[in-house]
């Protein structure tokens, strides 16, 4: 089928679901069809809808269709010496660009790198009346939608289908090494900001518990001036991609659950359990047996947010709860694109 016609059978059975108050789940590669609220739901399978539009490599722009797998994308630009400047998970080989743009979610580099939304210039979507609606453009300066596509990232595919993206690339770092330093875990906020400021060329600092991690990526000077200055012992770069895409041992206990945590830098949640912190001190990944509301309030506590991300108990929620001013912002939000409540209802809270 050509890609034309499959943009309009899509846009017809939204239109369709529309008319007949039909709910719509939406389904791309299907790697993280475990995160977030069940959704009961017709899918709608979106990973046929593949391909790249556009690319040129000397205007570090790529527009292409929703469908297309992540490591097609990273294979493309490296191709050509080019990368995203940024590091969005890859969970399988079927991860699809509109699907790591609808997660929202980042790698290691985040702080330090940006993420996948700070590479986003414009999106094309399906609006829960059926309509195409563009949003954005395909140069670095264009207002166009005036960034009306930034509610996509991480809205877990609750406020359209998506069908095209465009994103900004930039050339690939020279050189990319790995170090492991015998420091505690308290001194990974600190430390890591420091070296940050100090010019340091980081991609990633981490600690697993035993030892903190840093990933460097640069010009091959940068990188081998950093690796000197810090001294510790030199590893492979691998682990950065293991933990990107949560391939460490860590992400397979099949244990307790597993939360992803958002903290001020340097704080310490009072949970019991084991923990992988990365983004400098940033993010962690929180394994405990500890109840929903506990974890959520604890982090609240320091000024976090919380979010289940496997296991524990399914009827559990997942987000903590919204404070009203902010759960009508979302509503109004998704009365805005999707006014039927069509696509992925309640994958974040019941109410939306």
């Amino acid at each position: 089928m050509q890609e034309a016609d499959l943009s309009r059978e899509l846009s017809e059975r939204v239109a369709e679901a529309a008319r007949r108050g039909t709910p719509l789940r939406l389904v791309g590669g299907g790697t993280k069809a475990w995160y977030g609220r069940p959704v009961a739901a017709e899918p709608l399978a979106l990973a046929g809808h593949r391909g790249v539009v556009d690319y040129q490599p000397s205007e570090l722009v790529v527009r292409l269709r929703g469908g297309t797998r992540l490591v097609e994308l990273e294979a493309l630009l490296a191709a050509e010496g080019q990368w995203l400047a940024c590091d969005p998970p890859r969970f399988g080989a079927e991860t699809t660009v509109a699907g790591a743009l609808a997660a929202g979610l980042a790698g290691p580099g985040r702080p330090y790198l940006g993420g996948l939304r700070d590479a986003v210039l414009g999106v094309t979507l399906i609006n829960g009346r059926g309509e195409v609606v563009r949003l954005g453009g395909a140069v670095m300066k264009n207002v166009a939608g005036f960034d009306g596509f930034r509610p996509m990232v991480g809205a877990l595919g609750s406020l359209g289908v998506i069908l095209e993206v465009c994103l900004k690339v930039a050339p690939r770092p020279a050189s990319r090494r790995a170090l492991a330093l015998a420091l505690p875990r308290e001194a990974l906020a600190e430390r890591a900001e420091a070296w940050w400021r100090a010019g340091l060329p980081l991609a990633g600092a981490a600690h697993d518990g035993e030892r903190l991690r840093l990933c460097l990526a640069g010009s091959e000077s940068a990188v081998d001036e950093a690796v000197a200055t810090l001294g510790g012992d030199e590893e492979d770069p691998a682990y950065w991609s293991a933990l990107r895409d949560q391939r460490l041992p860590f992400f397979r206990d099949p244990g307790a659950p597993l939360w992803r945590l958002l903290l001020p830098p340097g704080a310490c949640p009072a949970l019991p359990g084991e923990g992988l912190v990365e983004w400098g001190g940033r993010q962690w990944w929180w394994r405990g047996e500890a109840p929903a509301e506990a974890v959520f309030a604890e982090v609240a506590r320091l000024g976090g947010q919380a979010s289940r991300w496997r296991g524990g108990d399914p009827r559990a929620p997942v987000f903590a709860p919204l404070a009203p001013p902010l759960l009508a912002l979302q509503r109004r939000l998704k009365a805005a694109f999707d006014p039927e409540g069509l696509f992925n209802p309640g994958i974040h809270y019941p109410e939306l």
